[in-house]
Protein backbone atom coordinates (compact mmCIF):
# COMPACT_ATOMS: atom_id res chain seq x y z
CA UNK A 1 0.00 0.00 0.00
CA UNK A 2 1.38 3.41 -0.63
CA UNK A 3 0.70 6.64 1.63
CA UNK A 4 0.66 9.82 -1.03
CA UNK A 5 -2.25 11.78 0.32
CA UNK A 6 -4.84 11.91 3.32
CA UNK A 7 -8.06 11.84 1.21
CA UNK A 8 -6.88 8.50 -0.27
CA UNK A 9 -7.55 6.64 3.02
CA UNK A 10 -11.08 5.89 4.10
CA UNK A 11 -11.81 7.43 7.61
CA UNK A 12 -11.45 3.87 8.74
CA UNK A 13 -7.82 3.53 7.66
CA UNK A 14 -6.93 6.54 9.50
CA UNK A 15 -8.29 5.16 12.43
CA UNK A 16 -6.64 2.46 12.32
CA UNK A 17 -3.50 4.01 11.56
CA UNK A 18 -3.88 6.64 14.51
CA UNK A 19 -4.84 2.79 16.87
CA UNK A 20 -1.35 1.27 15.76
CA UNK A 21 0.02 4.67 16.39
CA UNK A 22 -1.07 4.23 19.91
CA UNK A 23 0.61 0.96 20.47
CA UNK A 24 4.03 1.88 19.15
CA UNK A 25 3.82 4.69 21.38
CA UNK A 26 2.83 3.54 24.85
CA UNK A 27 5.35 0.29 24.56
CA UNK A 28 8.82 0.08 24.55
CA UNK A 29 10.17 -0.72 20.74
CA UNK A 30 9.79 -3.80 19.34
CA UNK A 31 11.96 -5.06 16.23
CA UNK A 32 8.90 -4.96 13.60
CA UNK A 33 11.29 -3.70 10.86
CA UNK A 34 14.33 -5.71 11.67
CA UNK A 35 15.65 -7.19 8.59
CA UNK A 36 13.61 -4.08 6.44
CA UNK A 37 15.68 -2.26 4.46
CA UNK A 38 14.00 1.78 3.58
CA UNK A 39 15.20 3.58 0.62
CA UNK A 40 15.10 7.31 1.75
CA UNK A 41 15.42 10.47 -0.37
CA UNK A 42 15.85 13.67 1.92
CA UNK A 43 17.36 17.37 1.15
CA UNK A 44 20.00 18.18 3.28
CA UNK A 45 17.82 20.98 4.67
CA UNK A 46 15.14 18.10 6.04
CA UNK A 47 14.92 18.46 9.93
CA UNK A 48 11.88 17.45 11.55
CA UNK A 49 10.77 14.93 9.09
CA UNK A 50 14.08 13.37 8.25
CA UNK A 51 15.08 12.82 11.78
CA UNK A 52 11.75 11.75 13.11
CA UNK A 53 12.25 9.06 9.73
CA UNK A 54 15.17 7.78 10.36
CA UNK A 55 14.80 6.86 13.95
CA UNK A 56 11.55 5.76 13.86
CA UNK A 57 13.13 2.79 11.54
CA UNK A 58 16.24 2.24 13.82
CA UNK A 59 14.36 2.03 16.57
CA UNK A 60 12.04 -0.81 15.25
CA UNK A 61 15.16 -2.58 13.87
CA UNK A 62 15.30 -1.52 10.43
CA UNK A 63 17.71 -0.04 8.29
CA UNK A 64 18.09 3.38 6.05
CA UNK A 65 20.10 3.79 2.94
CA UNK A 66 19.27 8.03 2.43
CA UNK A 67 19.93 10.15 -1.31
CA UNK A 68 19.35 13.61 -1.84
CA UNK A 69 16.05 14.03 -3.81
CA UNK A 70 17.58 15.31 -6.66
CA UNK A 71 19.20 11.64 -7.56
CA UNK A 72 15.47 10.91 -9.23
CA UNK A 73 16.09 13.43 -11.34
CA UNK A 74 16.87 11.15 -14.07
CA UNK A 75 16.67 10.41 -17.76
CA UNK A 76 15.62 7.36 -16.59
CA UNK A 77 12.11 6.41 -16.31
CA UNK A 78 10.96 6.67 -12.64
CA UNK A 79 8.80 3.32 -13.16
CA UNK A 80 12.29 2.28 -14.17
CA UNK A 81 14.40 3.01 -11.09
CA UNK A 82 12.07 1.93 -8.56
CA UNK A 83 11.86 -1.56 -10.11
CA UNK A 84 15.24 -1.77 -9.71
CA UNK A 85 15.01 -0.35 -6.15
CA UNK A 86 12.22 -2.57 -4.85
CA UNK A 87 15.36 -5.25 -5.54
CA UNK A 88 17.10 -4.06 -1.85
CA UNK A 89 14.65 -1.78 -0.42
CA UNK A 90 11.25 -3.19 1.37
CA UNK A 91 10.00 0.57 0.74
CA UNK A 92 10.75 4.12 -0.68
CA UNK A 93 10.44 7.70 1.60
CA UNK A 94 10.86 10.39 -0.41
CA UNK A 95 10.81 14.06 0.02
CA UNK A 96 10.64 15.55 -3.31
CA UNK A 97 8.79 18.84 -4.76
CA UNK A 98 7.07 16.77 -7.45
CA UNK A 99 3.90 14.82 -6.18
CA UNK A 100 3.83 13.58 -9.56
CA UNK A 101 7.31 11.55 -9.73
CA UNK A 102 5.60 10.24 -6.59
CA UNK A 103 2.86 9.02 -7.89
CA UNK A 104 4.34 7.44 -11.61
CA UNK A 105 6.89 5.77 -8.99
CA UNK A 106 4.19 3.96 -6.67
CA UNK A 107 2.25 3.41 -10.25
CA UNK A 108 5.40 0.44 -11.14
CA UNK A 109 5.99 -0.38 -6.87
CA UNK A 110 5.65 -2.91 -5.63
CA UNK A 111 7.10 -2.43 -2.02
CA UNK A 112 5.35 0.57 -0.34
CA UNK A 113 5.59 4.61 -1.38
CA UNK A 114 5.56 7.11 1.25
CA UNK A 115 4.89 10.97 0.89
CA UNK A 116 7.23 12.61 3.29
CA UNK A 117 6.44 16.23 1.84
CA UNK A 118 5.83 17.31 -1.84
CA UNK A 119 5.20 21.02 -3.10
CA UNK A 120 1.48 20.25 -3.18
CA UNK A 121 0.98 18.53 0.20
CA UNK A 122 2.75 17.40 3.34
CA UNK A 123 0.11 13.86 4.90
CA UNK A 124 2.85 12.57 7.32
CA UNK A 125 3.20 15.88 9.11
CA UNK A 126 -0.77 16.77 8.84
CA UNK A 127 -1.62 12.85 10.22
CA UNK A 128 0.85 13.87 12.93
CA UNK A 129 -1.05 16.75 14.27
CA UNK A 130 -4.04 15.05 13.46
CA UNK A 131 -3.43 12.08 16.00
CA UNK A 132 -1.87 14.59 18.55
CA UNK A 133 -5.43 16.59 18.76
CA UNK A 134 -6.64 12.97 19.25
CA UNK A 135 -5.00 12.82 22.15
CA UNK A 136 -5.68 16.43 23.91
CA UNK A 137 -9.48 15.80 22.49
CA UNK A 138 -11.38 13.02 22.41
CA UNK A 139 -14.05 15.24 19.79
CA UNK A 140 -10.98 15.89 17.65
CA UNK A 141 -13.45 15.19 14.96
CA UNK A 142 -16.56 17.36 16.40
CA UNK A 143 -13.91 20.59 16.46
CA UNK A 144 -14.08 23.62 13.85
CA UNK A 145 -10.62 24.12 11.77
CA UNK A 146 -9.58 27.06 11.21
CA UNK A 147 -6.59 27.87 8.63
CA UNK A 148 -5.18 31.22 8.41
CA UNK A 149 -2.74 31.89 4.95
CA UNK A 150 -2.47 31.33 1.40
CA UNK A 151 -2.71 27.78 -0.49
CA UNK A 152 0.35 25.82 -0.33
CA UNK A 153 0.76 22.45 0.80
CA UNK A 154 0.31 22.67 4.89
CA UNK A 155 -3.27 24.52 3.90
CA UNK A 156 -4.41 22.15 0.86
CA UNK A 157 -3.55 18.51 3.50
CA UNK A 158 -5.64 19.96 5.82
CA UNK A 159 -8.23 20.41 3.17
CA UNK A 160 -7.18 16.65 2.45
CA UNK A 161 -7.73 15.33 6.27
CA UNK A 162 -11.16 17.41 5.88
CA UNK A 163 -12.58 15.64 3.45
CA UNK A 164 -11.39 11.78 5.09
CA UNK A 165 -12.82 12.98 8.09
CA UNK A 166 -15.65 15.01 7.45
CA UNK A 167 -14.13 18.15 9.01
CA UNK A 168 -15.11 21.43 9.79
CA UNK A 169 -12.74 23.64 7.56
CA UNK A 170 -13.10 27.14 7.73
CA UNK A 171 -9.88 28.97 5.28
CA UNK A 172 -8.94 32.31 5.82
CA UNK A 173 -7.22 34.80 3.39
CA UNK A 174 -7.18 37.64 1.40
CA UNK A 175 -10.07 37.36 -1.44
CA UNK A 176 -8.95 35.60 -4.70
CA UNK A 177 -7.28 32.81 -2.85
CA UNK A 178 -9.48 30.01 -2.34
CA UNK A 179 -8.60 26.70 -2.15
CA UNK A 180 -11.95 24.87 -3.32
CA UNK A 181 -15.46 25.94 -4.41
CA UNK A 182 -18.08 27.32 -2.36
CA UNK A 183 -20.17 24.33 -2.45
CA UNK A 184 -17.62 21.77 -1.37
CA UNK A 185 -18.02 20.04 1.63
CA UNK A 186 -17.18 20.81 5.12
CA UNK A 187 -15.08 23.87 3.37
CA UNK A 188 -15.42 27.72 3.43
CA UNK A 189 -13.59 30.25 2.42
CA UNK A 190 -13.59 33.23 4.86
CA UNK A 191 -11.49 37.35 4.07
CA UNK A 192 -12.37 38.36 7.64
CA UNK A 193 -10.66 36.61 10.45
CA UNK A 194 -12.15 38.80 13.26
CA UNK A 195 -15.68 37.69 11.68
CA UNK A 196 -14.63 33.36 11.83
CA UNK A 197 -12.38 32.80 15.01
CA UNK A 198 -15.22 33.31 17.48
CA UNK A 199 -16.28 29.46 15.81
CA UNK A 200 -13.26 28.10 15.90
CA UNK A 201 -11.47 25.45 18.24
CA UNK A 202 -7.98 25.00 16.04
CA UNK A 203 -6.23 28.15 14.45
CA UNK A 204 -3.91 26.50 11.36
CA UNK A 205 -1.09 28.70 10.36
CA UNK A 206 1.76 27.85 8.02
CA UNK A 207 5.27 30.54 7.23
CA UNK A 208 4.71 33.33 4.43
CA UNK A 209 5.28 33.64 1.14
CA UNK A 210 7.22 36.64 0.47
CA UNK A 211 4.32 38.27 -1.35
CA UNK A 212 2.26 38.16 2.00
CA UNK A 213 5.08 39.71 4.13
CA UNK A 214 2.94 42.65 3.84
CA UNK A 215 1.86 45.39 6.64
CA UNK A 216 -1.57 45.52 5.39
CA UNK A 217 -1.72 41.38 5.49
CA UNK A 218 0.12 40.90 8.62
CA UNK A 219 -1.70 43.69 10.48
CA UNK A 220 -5.43 42.04 9.28
CA UNK A 221 -4.43 38.33 9.38
CA UNK A 222 -1.46 37.95 11.91
CA UNK A 223 -2.55 35.73 14.77
CA UNK A 224 -1.70 37.57 18.29
CA UNK A 225 -2.62 37.01 21.61
CA UNK A 226 -5.77 39.16 21.21
CA UNK A 227 -6.81 37.00 18.70
CA UNK A 228 -6.52 33.73 20.45
CA UNK A 229 -8.57 35.03 22.88
CA UNK A 230 -11.73 35.73 20.64
CA UNK A 231 -11.79 31.99 20.05
CA UNK A 232 -13.55 29.04 21.50
CA UNK A 233 -12.77 28.10 24.83
CA UNK A 234 -10.02 25.79 25.19
CA UNK A 235 -8.78 26.88 21.52
CA UNK A 236 -5.14 25.92 20.52
CA UNK A 237 -2.63 27.38 18.15
CA UNK A 238 -1.00 24.84 16.10
CA UNK A 239 1.55 26.83 13.20
CA UNK A 240 3.38 24.45 11.24
CA UNK A 241 7.10 24.72 11.64
CA UNK A 242 9.03 26.23 10.41
CA UNK A 243 6.85 29.21 11.88
CA UNK A 244 7.86 32.78 12.41
CA UNK A 245 7.78 34.90 15.03
CA UNK A 246 6.03 38.41 14.03
CA UNK A 247 5.35 37.50 10.76
CA UNK A 248 2.10 34.62 10.79
CA UNK A 249 2.33 34.37 14.29
CA UNK A 250 2.80 37.17 17.20
CA UNK A 251 6.01 36.62 19.31
CA UNK A 252 3.53 36.57 22.43
CA UNK A 253 1.01 34.23 21.37
CA UNK A 254 3.83 32.07 20.86
CA UNK A 255 4.77 32.68 24.62
CA UNK A 256 0.47 31.89 25.71
CA UNK A 257 -1.08 28.63 26.81
CA UNK A 258 -2.74 28.66 22.78
CA UNK A 259 0.01 27.38 21.57
CA UNK A 260 0.32 23.71 21.15
CA UNK A 261 3.88 23.47 21.84
CA UNK A 262 6.68 22.40 20.68
CA UNK A 263 6.34 18.53 22.38
CA UNK A 264 2.97 18.86 20.18
CA UNK A 265 5.18 17.02 17.56
CA UNK A 266 6.35 14.71 19.50
CA UNK A 267 4.37 11.57 18.10
CA UNK A 268 5.32 12.30 14.60
CA UNK A 269 8.03 9.61 15.25
CA UNK A 270 5.24 7.25 16.13
CA UNK A 271 3.06 8.45 13.36
CA UNK A 272 5.58 8.01 10.94
CA UNK A 273 6.47 3.99 12.48
CA UNK A 274 2.46 3.22 11.94
CA UNK A 275 2.51 4.39 8.52
CA UNK A 276 5.42 2.71 7.52
CA UNK A 277 3.78 -0.46 9.69
CA UNK A 278 0.76 -0.27 8.38
CA UNK A 279 1.63 0.33 4.72
CA UNK A 280 3.76 -2.76 4.49
CA UNK A 281 1.02 -5.03 6.06
CA UNK A 282 -1.50 -3.89 3.29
Amino acid sequence: MHFLKINQLTSEQILEIFELTDRLRLRKSVPLLAGKTMILFFPETSLRTRVSFEKGISDLGGACITFPPETLNKKEAPGDIVRYLENWGDGIIARTPDLCKLEELSAHASVPVINAMTAHNHPCEIMADLYALRTLRDNYRELTYTFVGPPGNISRTWLEAAQALNLSFHHVCTPGHEMASGNHPGYTFHTSLDSVLPESDVILTDSLPKDFLTPEYISAYQITLDRMKQTRPGALLNPCPPFFRNEEVSEEVIASPYFAGFGFKKSLIYLQQAILIYCLSH
